[in-house]
């Protein structure tokens, strides 16, 4: 392909945006062009040096929208513009005016300033290009393409692979909320049909017992006439009456068979009740974590679409500053979790349990970790088990997971944010073997 579809910006090279400090004075003695570079203090592009078609992506990817409105207000009224207006205006201004620029490039320092000097120690392009493609797999992507741009010493062909990979990243996060609202409607749907049989089994569960009711009753009356045929037998017998006698023993024996019937039933329909009573509490228990669930995506998806403008979450605070371990799973959806841990200020690692990482490797991961998660449908019970004790041992918090889900997760991590640990418990946040 000789031409992308999108317009690539015009990325200047590092020679043409290095200060004047790197010419020497006329009476200080020349150096060769190499010592010049390695003693120059670490000059760094600014925002509005750049090619104003990287001002987009920049804002796009390094700034979130709360932020990016919070700084813009300073500026224009913000008061009744979307968050997309807001942009716009933040890219028109930021090649229109000095102060803009200024502000934003300050904003984007403060905001990765970890980022900024992991780059600013490396001198070499190739270290550069690798720790930009370790950045990439990491999904430590805002920091590091800010970075990378602002480098005096990242080439041109660098700075366009950089915009090339956003590019290419906005649509792969297009792409997975979109499979965000189809599970979320899957779930609506799920979590409606089980209502809907839960509803089914209550009624099938009063019908029960106004069954064993009206046995109960039957059984009561059926007693009641034994016992008075019984007596009615007693006072014949003395009269001599044979053929009565032997009637009223019939009778006796039709109606004791009829008890017993009535005695068997009810046994049978009591067993079915408890039966019917169990089903309808795991019924009920999963619907629940199903309605958990569903309240956990739909505020992580009233968050995306308030841009921050509503007090942080249970999940958003949980997860800001946490290193997150993600054992097992499906690729499909680990993606999708590493971007909401990552769009939450947290850091995420996935090991996948053994099927391809090799297992030595999830010691060294457990050591980073403040936080393991795994799904249960999605991991192999010895392995589960074993993550389980080494979680105990180092007293670090875990989450079985229902399912391989976003939406488990962000419910499950929600409640886990929420529970605080027993008193005297000793076993820190999250759930422990002794506590639950």
């Amino acid at each position: 392909m000789q031409q992308p579809p999108f317009r690539p910006a015009l990325l200047p090279s590092a020679a043409t945006w290095v200060g004047q400090t790197d010419i020497p004075c006329a009476d200080e003695s020349p150096l060769p062009q190499a010592a010049r570079e390695d003693a120059a203090p670490a000059a760094r592009l600014k925002l509005g040096e750049m090619d104003s078609h990287l001002h987009c992506s920049i804002i796009g990817t390094c700034l979130s929208t709360a932020e990016l409105r919070k700084l813009m207000a300073k500026f224009i009224h913000v008061q009744g513009l979307s968050d997309l207006e807001v942009h716009h205006e933040a890219v028109r201004l930021a090649s229109q005016n000095h102060e803009v620029a200024r502000a934003l490039h300050k904003a984007l320092d403060r905001r990765h300033d970890a980022s900024v000097q992991r780059f600013g120690k490396l001198r070499d392009e190739a270290g550069l290009a690798a720790l930009w493609q370790q950045a990439l797999a990491s999904g430590e992507v805002p920091g590091a393409y800010w970075a990378v741009l602002t480098h005096r010493r990242s080439p041109p062909e660098l700075r366009q692979k950089a915009f090339g990979d956003v590019h290419m990243l906005s649509h792969l996060v297009g792409a997975a909320n979109r499979a965000d609202i189809r599970r979320l409607v899957a779930l609506e749907k799920e979590n409606a049909e089980l209502r809907e049989r839960a509803d089914r089994q209550q009624e099938k569960f009063a019908e029960l017992l106004d069954e064993r009711e009206r046995e109960r009753a039957a059984r009561a009356a059926s007693e009641v006439r034994s016992a008075q045929l019984e007596a009615s037998l007693k006072s014949a017998a003395p009269s001599g009456d044979d053929d009565g006698a032997e009637a009223l023993t019939r009778a006796v024996a039709w109606q004791t068979r009829r008890r017993e019937e009535a005695e068997n039933r009810a046994r049978t329909l009591a067993a079915e009740l408890e039966r019917v009573e169990q089903e309808l509490a795991r019924l009920r228990e999963h619907a629940a974590e199903l309605g958990q669930e569903l309240a956990a995506s739909e505020a992580e998806l009233r968050s995306r679409s308030a841009g921050g403008e509503e007090a942080p979450s249970a999940l958003a605070a949980a997860l800001r500053g946490r290193r997150v371990l993600y054992v097992g799973g499906r690729p499909s959806s680990s993606t999708a979790i590493r971007d909401l841990v990552t769009r939450h200020g947290g850091e995420f690692q996935r090991h996948d349990g053994g099927i391809e990482d090799r297992k030595g490797l999830l010691g060294a991961a457990l050591a980073w970790a403040s936080l393991v998660v795994f799904p249960v449908d999605c991991i192999d019970h010895d392995s589960a088990l074993a993550l389980k004790r080494s979680c105990l041992r180092q007293s670090l918090p875990f989450l079985p997971l229902r399912s391989a889900s976003v939406a488990s997760f962000a419910a499950a991590v929600d409640a886990w944010a929420r529970l605080a640990a027993p008193a005297g418990c000793g076993c820190g946040a999250g759930p422990c073997l002794k506590h639950g």
